[in-house]
């Protein structure tokens, strides 16, 4: 192998693993946000996990996550603003990668 193949395969590498990353650090923003929006609800415990799932389900629906707002909006109704669930989205979001971060 040449030092450009080997420097396209760490390049390749690198982008896989960044999107796998940024992958999981979403799924996990969502559920945190999930379990947020459980607590608002009054759910815990199992049932609260399970919602958190729905939220994660959720993002699947169409690209980008305003499908994830649109969901928990929905549920929440008056108990949260979109723009207070988009907010705490992006707290998650900072959340989730700085605890993926730590674990890696």
């Amino acid at each position: 192998m040449t030092t450009f193949d080997d420097r396209e395969s760490a390049f390749e590498n690198k982008f896989a693993h960044d999107a796998e990353m940024q992958f999981r650090a979403e799924a996990r923003a969502n559920k945190l946000l999930g379990l947020w929006a459980a607590e608002l609800l009054n759910k815990s415990g199992d049932e609260a996990d399970a919602y958190a799932k729905e939220v994660i389900k959720a993002d699947f629906e169409e690209a980008g996550h305003d499908d994830v707002i649109r969901k928990v909006a929905g549920d929440l109704g008056d108990l949260a603003t979109e723009e207070e669930i988009r907010s705490k989205r992006a707290d998650c979001v900072r959340m989730a990668k700085a605890q993926l971060a730590d674990e890696g």
